[in-house]
């Protein structure tokens, strides 16, 4: 299967080497000071993004009403953040039920709120409806969704709560009405963190030759690129372990396509490389392509950006942090979308790999060092003590 015309790579949740798409990154690192950056303002009738809100790209399908009755209803938990408004008009309580996802993301939008404008509260005006009073199949009655405004009802201020919300990680926010914003979640099943590619996706092996990545195997060598953010040139890099190995397993993936006779509209594009998330990639943007070491790398556009079921779940971690699958250069983490901090954290288990040798494959189910980085993140996140806007942005 050699590069052809169009370079099809499918991704999960790995992180495309782009240049000039940026990311919210984690705060300040190695003691200089965090960039800025511009919110822009949501348009009104505006949503982000740019999918309908049920279908993979946003929040997901709909699971069904939740009932006080419903074995479902111990997925929802009660928010009483001192920090939030719950306008409650039934007087039930109803409107602080949330499932843990849409919790999450309010509670990091209600400090936004506070910093963004001191003296200001997050209000919610709709949260889980048990009583039928939005459309059919709202992800309002899986407590996925909720209703928002200011503490001060300022209009004005809506287009920028909403890009707030963007920001903050809800899974599709719309400035929906001149009144409100509304904002969901995907499902908690359906966020569940691992995976990367497909075992039909494909690597290219140090003899020149290309391996499905359901064959792949610690110790084999696949092209990758020689800097752990994707600026250096091309060679083969070792496989030292699976992040996430699952051969069985059925899985949606991004599927981003590029058009190799567009590289030339990409030229323009060249400068500092950055990751992006496959989930945020756009058709227009520009992507790196290669096709063996002694190749020059080359940017390539993305012509679209689709969804497709396939069979097993693989994340294999090379040497250097990225790997080329399918012709395109990608990382081989997905926590986070700074490359250069996700090749940080893993360096232990590198390091580790590199004392002790490479491990007989495989453990079926996320990497134990993975699985410890997640737990420890969701502490922090979860921590009184975590401010979540030091994740986003600031505001100009």
């Amino acid at each position: 299967m050699r590069l052809a015309a169009t370079v099809t790579l499918l991704v999960g949740c790995a992180l495309l080497l782009s240049p000039g798409c940026g990311g919210c990154g984690p705060g300040r690192g190695h003691g200089k000071r965090r960039s800025t950056r511009k919110l822009t303002p949501l348009a009104y009738k505006q949503f982000s993004p740019g999918v309908a809100e049920k279908t993979l790209g946003a929040s997901g399908r709909y699971e069904g009403k939740i009932t006080r009755s419903s074995e479902r209803f111990k997925e929802l938990t009660p928010n009483y953040n001192p920090d939030i408004i719950f306008k409650d008009e039934e007087n039930t309580g109803a409107d602080r039920m949330m499932t843990q996802r849409c919790k999450d993301k309010l509670n990091n939008l209600a400090i936004a709120v506070r910093n963004v404008w001191p003296g200001l509260r997050l209000r919610v005006t709709e949260g889980w409806d048990e009583d039928g009073h939005h459309s059919e199949e709202s992800l309002h009655y899986e407590g996925r969704a909720v209703d928002i405004t200011t503490s001060d009802r300022d209009r004005n201020k809506y287009a920028l709560l909403a890009r707030l919300a963007v920001e903050a990680g809800f899974d599709w926010v719309y400035y929906e009405s001149k009144a409100h914003i509304h904002c969901s979640v995907k499902s908690e099943r359906s966020a569940e963190t691992g995976g990367c590619f497909p075992g039909s996706a494909w690597v290219t092996m140090e003899d020149g030759k290309q391996r499905l990545m359901r064959d792949l195997h610690p110790g084999d060598r696949v092209l990758a690129s020689s800097e752990s953010d994707g600026s250096g040139g091309l060679l083969y890099s070792e496989v030292l372990a699976f992040l996430d190995y699952n051969p069985t397993t059925r899985k949606h993936f991004y599927i981003i396509s590029t058009e190799e006779e567009a590289k030339g509209n990409c030229s323009g594009s060249a400068g500092k490389l950055r990751t992006i998330f496959a989930s945020d990639a756009q058709p227009g943007q520009c992507v790196l392509a290669a096709q063996g070491q002694g190749s020059k790398q080359h940017l390539t556009r993305i012509s679209r950006v689709s969804f497709w079921e396939d069979k097993g779940v693989f994340a294999p971690l090379t040497a250097h942090g990225t790997i080329v699958v399918n012709g395109v250069l990608a990382s081989c983490y997905a926590v986070v979308d700074k490359q250069q901090l996700a090749h940080w954290a893993f360096g232990p288990l590198r390091l580790l790999y590199h004392w002790t040798g490479v491990p007989q494959c495989c453990s079926s189910g996320l990497h134990w060092y993975s699985w410890a980085l997640h737990w420890i993140g969701t502490l922090i996140l979860n921590s009184d003590h975590f401010h979540p806007m030091g994740m986003m942005p600031e505001v100009q």
